[in-house]
């Protein structure tokens, strides 16, 4: 980090950490909103960063041209006077179905506000670097962690409500099922794959919307694991069935998928993809469960390449953003 690039030494620190985005319970938005979905803040994979007033747009660590990106995107739309200097120290893995874009957003536009005095909000950060446009679950697990279920967009819609938060139960614990040589679903692609999949039946997206108030907020509220697990394998297999033509099949990866049949076979009832993939989850009710199904995962499965496995657990606050 150049001296003479930097302005000075008060800097600042972000970090955010990675979400599983569960299902959409309404795609077929015949009630005025479309889309509504669940998800789940993690404890990690986690992005940290830091940054510095500074005379250009510098940047160092991994990812950083993204990063680098999205700050200049953010001073031209805000005319800032002045630059950054970004330091990524951790970051989460891009294009796995963990929302690593918003989150890097976030954390370059909160990072950037709070460097300039600018008093910007979560919602305007995602606004000017277009993040949120189906789904508010990464701007509320950013604000507030926990389980997170955004109602949808309306016509009128810039970024999707939150309408329910919930703890996810700290006993619980996840496993991350990672294919390396895979990515999801993104961008343009991702666009087109929304206006191009059939329309999705109404009869069955208002069966997900009860599934999502009746069974999995109620359950989690009670900490009733195979109840939650039942409405997140309704989501799982309507959704994912859905996306098939985009993705080539319910899940985007066949190797996590073979991970996840094996699992269910095994009584995990709480399973799936997130997002567009290809990352897999798995839910256990103790850290015990968990990290007995890590060993056996890694002892069947560690010899496939490109399959790796990760234990981690939900987080019950948001991002943080802090003086150095």
């Amino acid at each position: 980090m150049s001296d003479s690039v930097v302005k000075n030494n008060n800097g600042v620190a972000v970090m955010t950490t990675a979400r599983l985005h569960m299902g959409f319970f309404d795609l077929n938005g015949g009630l005025g909103r479309k889309f509504g979905s669940i998800g789940v803040s993690l404890d990690h994979p986690a992005t940290q960063l830091q940054a510095f007033k500074s005379d250009t747009f510098t940047v160092e660590g991994e990812n950083g041209e993204r990063a680098l990106k999205m700050a200049c995107q953010l001073a031209k739309t805000l005319n800032l006077q002045g630059g950054v200097h970004l330091n990524i120290q951790s970051i989460i893995p891009e294009h796995a179905g963990l929302g690593s874009g918003t989150q890097l957003a976030l954390a370059v536009g909160l990072a950037m506000n709070k460097l300039y005095g600018l008093s910007l909000t979560i919602k305007d950060i995602a606004l000017m670097t277009e993040r949120g446009a189906r789904s508010g679950i990464g701007l509320g697990t950013f604000a507030a962690g926990g389980v997170i279920v955004d109602g949808g967009r309306a016509e009128k819609t810039e970024i999707p409500p939150v309408i329910a938060r919930a703890d996810f139960p700290e006993e619980w614990r996840i496993i991350l099922i990672f294919d390396h040589a895979k990515r999801g679903v993104h961008g343009a692609e991702e666009v087109e794959a929304f206006k191009t999949l059939p329309q999705f039946p109404a009869d069955e997206a208002a069966m997900l919307c009860r599934s999502v108030l009746m069974q999995a907020l109620p359950a989690l509220a009670e900490q009733d694991l195979a109840a939650f697990g039942a409405a997140i394998k309704q989501l799982q297999e309507r959704t994912g069935d859905h996306f098939a033509p985009a993705q080539g099949g319910r899940y985007a990866s066949r190797s996590v998928a073979e991970v996840i049949e094996w699992l269910g076979h095994q009584g995990v009832t709480c399973l799936g993809q997130s997002s567009w993939g290809p990352t897999g989850f798995a839910v256990y009710p103790t850290e015990q469960a968990a990290s007995s199904a890590l060993i056996k995962l890694n002892d069947i499965f560690g010899e496939k390449k490109n399959l790796t496995f990760t234990l981690c657990k939900g987080r019950n606050q948001g991002g943080l953003v802090y003086d150095l």
